[in-house]
């Protein structure tokens, strides 16, 4: 116990003290244990509510688009095989996926504002099956890294469109709901590459992505039925019957006025969209937020490229029981990204992300000095932490932008943040073969602290934006 300067301070082993000391455990395991039971309460209230179809449906297509792209680093050894590729090639095509996802932000949040997010849901996961078909059939190199760099970009369309549907569906507790999804997203983690492994041993490699197009095509049904049709308008014509303009072009029959006034229409409302969009993104609260998210995911890109192999090369633990353990990182994040969530919906952004960002940090800083497989298994559940920060920090900025150009605005962010986040492997990487792995892991820790750090300028007095 700490002396705070207070009269009332009571020294261990003084009288009373244990009785202080055991009352204050007490008192904090109650604390604790009140606290998770409402979380969990209100988690399991999702069951009773009737906008649970909307979620279930964009939940279960998360797990396909994000569990997928974890498919490939399962299934590279056999694309070696089959192509003949060296592993500077194997990497190089899962660059181009993860990047092709990065840039497909941007345009995914435009579309989903131009045309709502039912629509470019519903798009991403047919087009998503549809290009993994091509996947299975490319007969060459060149094919397969299109076929890739495709899918990469259909499932970003998703990326975005899914965070606006359910801040639109929950606007009081978006992020329960958003905690859902990506809990989801990581039991696709956990779930579909060590099963998409098992079907490259037992027939081909092509039944690892194979398997799951008919879960596409299912989830654009599911979607389909159960989303909101948007309040229309967003698909509308651009010439109103009303417009002066195009009611002038038309009764001069000049089509050629027409397409200038459209366009002419279209290039204001692009200007006055970038405008809502940079004026929104220069808000001090979603600064820091973008500032935190950014620091933590660039943490996050070093540890899971390189955690498995660190356990084989520095640890000496068995390929399979890393693998193991690295599952069973993405597997906690089924209950750490709800939980995170509901947390975020009581007590606000600055009052969870430094508990999520503090564990992290710990976890991260001890990875160096844990060597047996017992204190490896306990140190992962900790390291799980970074699974959970961005179910608040996404919430934080969805509901921060306005809701005309949400979907441009979180588009701008996710590009930006996972373009500097892309660069997190090639310093780890560089930094391992100098013989720095440690260092690795030290630097990521120093990353999530400053990002726990940066949570002190958010504004005390709203705990939600």
């Amino acid at each position: 116990m700490r002396n705070t300067g207070s009269d009332d301070w009571i020294r261990p082993g003084s009288p009373g003290s244990d009785e202080v000391y055991n009352r204050a455990v007490n008192d904090a395991r109650a604390t604790v244990r009140t606290n998770v039971r409402r979380i969990a309460a209100s988690v399991g209230g999702l069951r009773d509510d009737p906008r649970t179809p909307v979620l279930i449906a964009v939940a279960g297509g998360w797990f396909l688009s994000l569990g997928v792209r974890l498919v490939y680093p399962a299934v590279i050894p056999y694309l070696r095989t089959a192509y003949g590729i060296s592993l500077s090639t194997a990497g190089l095509l899962l660059t181009v996926l993860w990047l092709a996802y990065a840039v497909g932000q941007l345009p995914g949040g435009v579309l989903s504002d131009r045309f709502g997010e039912r629509a470019i849901l519903v798009t991403s996961t047919l087009v998503s099956g549809a290009v993994l078909g091509l996947v299975v059939v490319a007969g060459v190199v060149e094919l397969l890294f299109a076929a890739t760099a495709l899918f990469g970009l259909s499932t970003a369309l998703y990326g975005v469109s899914r965070f606006t549907i359910l801040s639109a569906v929950y606007p009081d507790n978006d992020g329960t709901a958003i905690g859902v999804t990506m809990a989801a997203g990581d039991l696709g983690n956990t779930l579909l590459p060590p099963f998409a492994g098992f079907l490259a041993v037992t027939f081909a490699w092509q039944f690892g992505f194979a398997f799951a197009i008919p879960g596409f095509l299912l989830a654009a049904i599911g979607l389909l039925v159960t989303l909101p049709a948007p309040n229309g308008g967003s698909g509308g014509d651009d010439a109103p019957a009303g417009d002066p303009a195009a009611s002038s072009a038309n009764s001069a029959g000049s089509s050629a006025d027409v397409s200038s006034a459209a366009a002419s229409r279209a290039l204001r409302r692009a200007v006055e969209t970038g405008r809502t969009v940079a004026d929104a993104l220069r808000s001090r609260p979603v600064i820091v937020v973008t500032a935190i998210q950014t620091l933590a995911y660039c943490a996050w890109q070093a540890f899971t490229g390189f955690y498995p192999t660190y356990l084989i090369e520095v640890k000496a633990i068995a390929p399979t029981t890393a693998t193991l353990l690295f599952g069973g990182f993405f597997a906690m994040g089924v209950a750490v990204k709800p939980v995170t969530g509901r947390a975020y919906d009581m007590y606000g952004a600055r009052r969870t992300l430094p508990v999520v960002l503090a564990v992290a940090t710990a976890s991260l800083a001890a990875l160096p000095s844990v060597g047996s497989l017992p204190g490896l298994a306990v140190l992962t559940l900790g390291l799980s932490a970074l699974l959970g920060y961005s179910t608040a920090t996404l919430s934080y900025l969805t509901s921060a932008l306005p809701p005309a150009v949400r979907g441009s605005g979180l588009g701008v962010l996710r590009t930006g943040y996972m373009a500097i986040g892309a660069g997190s492997p090639v310093v780890a990487g560089t930094l391992a073969d100098a013989g720095f792995f440690d260092e690795v892991f030290l630097l990521s820790s120093a990353l999530a602290l400053v990002a726990a750090g940066c949570c002190l300028l958010l504004p005390r007095e709203a705990t939600e934006p």
